[in-house]
């Protein structure tokens, strides 16, 4: 008999029949209201679950008692409860390395965005106000040659760096858990302690995953060691930062502006302040989301799903 998988995120058809032509296949491309009890339903016969973004606990586990194989389309894995996980000796995997181009790229494009004021110049044209000489009001700042602090040098940080150093010669500063011998020689990056990075950073990007210990690590304290010229991006998650501290810091002209593509709070709260300043750009959560890349998170967590239910080690083993 064949093994059970409940996927509950779209796949590209390849992907699917990849999975269909090894597993029986209960096939969720979106979870609404009308269809989740049939989710449930299937899950309780499921041995592989597959998907994103979703909170996995103890109440969802609870109704998937032959579970053997959770499979994230994700790099981050904090919607995983793992105690619970190894409590019913359930396998995790996620996808990492295949994302890690397009989602510094996203950071990037945020830091430009940010620094050039595009988006906020772009409603300027788009409402008509563009009338002639371009005054001071209109400017933004150079990106070129300046600080660049990256908080978590992990793969996408290290991507990060690439593009700050060969693509505009900025100087690189990092704090990371560890040295990482890899972007001081590669990309002329200096380790140093957080404190000092928050300091001389004309740019802060906060590239750490989400965790109990870097939970609002950046808050009030952190946004007033910053130049009050500093430009804050966010491409980790929302959790990392003290929303609240961020907003205040912003409000009190305490730091330049913000690049932000998480929030504490997804689907970002639509009375939320930080989206009625212009000189805060926002996005969606969509460092990851291009149709490639997607297509390649998915491949990779099929593969992921179909060598653990197969009783071997996958190569991205989360637990």
């Amino acid at each position: 008999m064949q093994q059970k998988v409940v996927v509950y995120r779209e796949l590209p058809d390849q992907v699917l029949y990849f999975l269909k032509n090894k597993f029986d296949v209960s096939y969720f491309p979106t979870l609404k209201d009308e269809n989740y009890r049939d989710f449930l339903f299937e899950l309780q016969t499921a041995h592989g679950l597959l998907g994103a973004s979703m909170k996995i606990g103890q109440e969802l586990l609870y109704q998937a008692p032959n579970l053997k194989v959770i499979s994230n389309i994700s790099v981050g894995y904090d919607n995983l409860n793992i105690e619970e996980l190894k409590k019913r000796n359930i396998i995790a995997t996620n996808t990492p390395g295949v994302l890690d181009d397009t989602t510094a790229d996203t950071v990037f494009g945020l830091l430009l965005a940010t620094a050039r004021r595009m988006p906020e110049l772009d409603h300027y044209v788009k409402a008509k106000k563009w009338g002639g000489t371009k005054g001071e009001d209109l400017f933004g700042v150079d990106v070129h040659h300046k600080t660049l602090g990256i908080i978590g040098m992990g793969s996408i940080g290290r991507a990060v760096a690439k593009r700050a150093r060969f693509g505009f010669d900025m100087e690189i500063l990092y704090h990371n858990r560890s040295r990482n011998k890899e972007a001081e020689s590669k990309f002329d990056a200096t380790y140093c302690s957080l404190d000092e990075l928050l300091k001389k950073s004309d740019f802060v990007c906060l590239m750490v995953p989400h965790t109990p210990q870097t939970e609002k690590m950046i808050g009030e304290r952190e946004f007033n060691l910053m130049k009050d010229s500093a430009i804050f991006i966010n491409g980790s998650r929302g959790k990392n930062v003290d929303e609240e501290a961020l907003i205040k810091a912003l409000q009190k002209k305490e730091i330049l502006s913000a690049g932000l593509d998480v929030f504490e709070i997804e689907p970002v709260e639509k009375d939320n302040p930080l989206l009625s300043m212009p000189h805060v750009v926002t996005l969606p959560h969509i460092g990851s989301a291009t149709t490639e890349t997607r297509a390649k998170m998915a491949k990779l967590a099929a593969e992921n799903m179909a060598i653990a239910l197969e009783g071997k080690t996958p190569p991205n083993l989360i637990r």
